[in-house]
């Protein structure tokens, strides 16, 4: 395997936001990318069964956006209300 074909390097410790921080920032940017591909939809003069029907797609896009915005919201809450980062995500673990 070569370096070009891996998704990069993994995060780094010590290094970004905290976990919940870069949710939320994720969140923030998956809004406003919905909130752009709803204006520019709009802003097209193009007409025809062609044109309503690329809107139509650029809406489900920017709702997807939108959907996937609030999941990482959800994410980040939930981040926030787990406690200490001890690694275990907030859940208990059963003795094996």
């Amino acid at each position: 395997m070569t370096d070009t074909d891996t998704a990069g390097p993994g995060p780094r410790a010590g290094t970004g936001p905290a976990p919940a921080a870069g949710l939320r920032a994720h969140s923030a940017a998956l809004r406003s990318h919905a909130e752009r591909l709803r204006l520019a939809a709009g802003d097209l003069n193009w007409q025809g069964p062609g044109a309503d029907a690329f809107r139509a797609e650029v809406a489900s896009l920017a709702d997807r956006c939108a959907t996937a915005a609030g999941g990482f919201e959800l994410a980040a809450a939930q981040l926030a209300c787990s406690g200490p980062q001890d690694g275990t995500g907030g859940r208990s673990r059963r003795p094996g």
